[in-house]
């Protein structure tokens, strides 16, 4: 018998805190964006749309995490937050309804060499207690596998009380680590080419040393010159035995120059500590160089690259070691835990079973846990750093996104967004910022930002749903269901560059002839081997000019101008017209204003309250000396050429007084990458993702080659800029150049002569080619997933 529902006449008002779920901001002006209000309700998926450059990270990640997280900060005690960095309250009149963000962003790891994908996640810390618990012969604690511990051994006198008597006695202490004492846990040796550090026919006082940064006339100098371990006046190559072992290899010695206590190290030491401890890639270009050119790597004989000691080496669970375990396929690992039943570490397993799990849901299956860190692209670490957060039990969160689509295929796109949804579901508040439209198209509410970029950004075009959107007409609306068409005719080969047995990483001994003189997109799912193929099997040097997804680095000093190397033809054209010094016409040297020392802005710093930062009221933000000023060019100040914008500098350095071919050349190339809006002197670190990455192209442009090779160069383009991208690429084949386009966009593979697909899967599954040809041949096949979702894409 069925009871009829009634319904309670005097059923309450909604509870008052069931009101606040709207995230508010009111007001904001931080970088671009113009006093921008806007509501994003909670615990839905919002997506952040516009083109690059418009503020969508401004507003995001500028604004609402930063507020987030700047709030929580000030809930520890004034003790605590001396310790944390300090964060200004974003520019903006109102903020409410804000809950605790958690920023997945797309920042490379660090690059620290010891630092692995397992070290990463937490996953090499459970395999070591799991070793510790299980492996036989059991060697000790879980730091006997690390390879960050060394073992250590002491002995000496220790006292001891007894009976209100102390007593000296013998004692001996031994503690057994993971590292491997050859390599000290790197997994390789280094040997240094000593002509590379130093001129034998000179002496120190003569300028021996070719170290980056190893002058005489610094502390350097003075340290080497009063050590007294050798004649800093006799060449290098007349040095005694002792002499040289002092120069190259001494231990810390503390020593005393002028009454100064210093410490003095040998050069090798002082070269592994200062660059060898840091992964190579991240480096800056001329310390690389020095790397590259003096030292050589090998893979350690002793560990065979795994890192670990003999002793932790030898301790297995069915048959494998924990160097084993590592270098196994995360989806393989993941099938011998599940396989392994053991009660007495029953909840360990769990907790490994689940992280590795996770590996495989998010799309990361294909690594190893012994991967560099330093080594995952910009998406890869993304996706690596939301693993954490899957199984999270948090709720009322609000996670912010930093374009998760980076690096993935149009079918690992569908298993991202799952992933999102999930996050939403379970009650949390999910914003992303984002591009591809298989996104967009999920989101429960959208916000575009625009209407152009730079100074013509910074409003809010539209809010509301993708359906509203895309009747909305804006920019974003327009395009959101562009989709390309195949090309009629393709252009023909002039030649081929040949690839024979490339088997780097999961490449499978694959043969392939890359077609040049035209457009060629290397694509596949991600793991399946793309990179690997292109950066790994195509011959760098002479004629070969690649660009990856390496970020660009810059503190608050660099700007457009300093990157791409046109301030110096600027600076000499003012000297030129003006009879003054190149260094007068630099905010970092001579011409600085002494005052805030060339920033434009002075720093109070008020110890864990967030500082303050305030124009200078001595340049007034010019950062120049006054001075200076008065010097022109065409009738314009330095302070006034670094204000302009990029088109604007290419008219006035073109033609007229100011005229300056090799400024203009620049110019040229930053406005053919769709970056004529921006600001000569605006700061790198305001600069969104797409923009570095358009004036990373640009720099690149410049260098002479006959192959350019490009790593994902839509990464961070909105879909209005890819078509920019486009005709860039068409211009560089049409003048002669061949270019090799790793990618996943459905436009550019649309958009090529010919395409190489990799696959059929990641990791192990993948690393062969399993289709070369024409996009049209491509569609028509529908033999791999490329194909099928190219189909789909262009309406096939």
């Amino acid at each position: 018998m069925r009871t009829a529902e009634k319904t309670d006449p005097q059923a309450p008002a909604p509870h008052v805190a069931d009101r606040h779920d709207l995230i508010r901001v009111h007001g904001a002006r931080v970088n671009n964006l113009k006093d921008v209000s806007v509501e994003i309700p909670k615990r839905r998926l919002t997506v952040f749309t516009g083109v690059s450059g418009s503020g969508k990270s401004s507003l995001v990640f500028g604004t609402i995490a930063a507020e987030s997280q700047r709030l929580i900060n000030e809930t520890y005690s004034a003790f605590v937050q001396g310790f944390m960095p300090t964060q200004a309250r974003p520019e903006v009149d109102a903020l409410d309804g804000l809950t605790t963000a958690i920023i997945v962003d797309q920042e490379r790891m660090g690059a620290n060499s010891r630092s692995t994908v397992g070290t990463a996640t937490d996953a090499n810390a459970m395999l070591r207690i799991l070793f510790s618990r299980l492996g036989d012969p059991h060697i000790g604690p879980p730091n006997a596998y690390s390879f960050n511990v060394p073992s250590v051994t002491a002995s000496g006198a220790i006292t001891v009380e007894r009976g209100g008597r102390t007593k000296a006695e013998k004692a001996t202490f031994h503690r057994l680590g993971g590292m491997c004492p050859r390599c000290e846990g790197m997994g390789q040796v280094t040997d240094f080419d000593l002509s590379a550090l130093y001129d034998g026919s000179r002496s120190l006082n003569e300028g021996a040393l070719t170290i980056p940064g190893y002058s005489m006339d610094g502390w350097y100098g003075r340290i080497y010159r009063g050590c007294g371990f050798f004649d800093p006046d006799k060449p290098i190559g007349r040095y005694t035995k002792r002499e040289l072992h002092d120069l190259l290899h001494r231990e810390p010695t503390k020593i005393k120059v002028d009454g100064i206590n210093l410490t003095y190290e040998g050069l090798l030491p002082k070269i592994q500590k200062s660059m060898l401890a840091k992964d190579v890639d991240a480096l800056q270009p001329h310390i690389r160089a020095f790397v590259e050119r003096a030292v050589t790597f090998t893979t350690c004989p002793e560990c065979a690259g795994t890192r670990l000691s003999r002793e932790a080496r030898s301790s297995t669970i069915r048959g494998k070691n924990i160097a084993d375990l590592c270098a196994m396929q995360i989806s393989d690992l993941a099938d011998w835990v599940r396989a392994l039943d053991e009660p007495s570490v029953a909840p360990l397993l769990a907790g490994l079973r689940h992280l590795l799990d996770s590996f495989a849901e998010i799309g990361l299956g294909y690594l190893t846990l012994d991967r560099p860190a330093g080594t995952l692209s910009g998406g890869e670490a993304q996706r690596t750093r939301m693993i954490r957060h899957l199984g999270s039990s948090l709720t009322d969160v609000s996670y912010v996104f930093d374009e998760p689509t980076v690096g993935l295929h149009p079918h690992d796109i569908q298993r991202m967004n799952g992933l999102l949804l999930r996050l939403r579901d379970k009650g949390n508040t999910v914003l992303v910022v984002e591009h591809k439209p298989e996104m967009i198209e999920i989101a429960d509410h959208v916000v575009d930002l625009g209407p152009g970029a730079g100074t013509a950004g910074g409003t809010v075009c539209f809010e509301g749903t993708v359906d509203g959107l895309r009747a909305s007409g804006t920019r974003t609306g327009r395009h959101l269901d562009d989709r390309a068409t195949l090309k009629a005719q393709v252009r023909r080969p002039t030649g081929t560059l040949e690839i024979r047995g490339a088997s780097r990483h999961n490449l499978r001994d694959v043969d392939v002839d890359i077609p040049l003189g035209v457009l060629v997109v290397v694509t596949g799912v991600a793991g399946s081997g793309k990179s690997s193929l292109v950066h790994g099997s195509i011959p760098a040097g002479t004629g070969v000019v690649a660009v990856d997804q390496g970020a660009i680095r810059g503190s608050r000093r660099s700007n457009p101008a300093t990157y791409t190397g046109l301030l110096d033809p600027i600076r000499k054209a003012f000297a030129k017209a003006t009879g003054a010094k190149p260094a007068l016409f630099s905010a970092n040297s001579e011409g600085a204003c002494p005052t805030c020392n060339g920033a434009g802005v002075t720093y109070t710093d008020l110890a864990m309250m967030a500082g303050v930062t305030t124009v200078c009221e001595e340049c007034e933000g010019r950062r120049f000396q006054a001075s200076v000023l008065e010097y022109r060019l065409g009738g314009r100040n330095i302070s006034e050429v670094l204000a302009m914008s990029v088109a604007e500098a290419g008219e006035f350095f073109g033609a007229g007084a100011a005229r300056t071919p090799a400024a203009h050349a620049i110019l040229t190339r930053l406005a053919d990458v769709g970056l004529g809006y921006l600001s000569l002197g605006q700061p790198l670190t305001t600069l969104s993702g797409g923009e570095r990455q358009r004036l990373k192209l640009a720099t690149h442009m410049a260098e002479k080659g006959g192959v350019y090779v490009l790593d994902e160069p839509t990464a961070g383009l909105h879909l209005a800029d890819v078509a920019h991208l486009l005709g860039l690429l068409d211009r560089l084949v049409d003048a002669g150049k061949s270019v090799i386009v790793v990618e996943h966009h459905q436009a550019v593979m649309a958009h090529a002569d010919w395409i190489i697909d990799l696959g059929p899967g990641a990791g192990h599954d993948g690393g062969r080619i399993v289709f070369e040809g024409t996009p049209a041949d491509l569609v028509a096949a529908r033999a791999t997933l490329t194909g099928e979702h190219l189909a789909a894409y262009v309406g096939a």
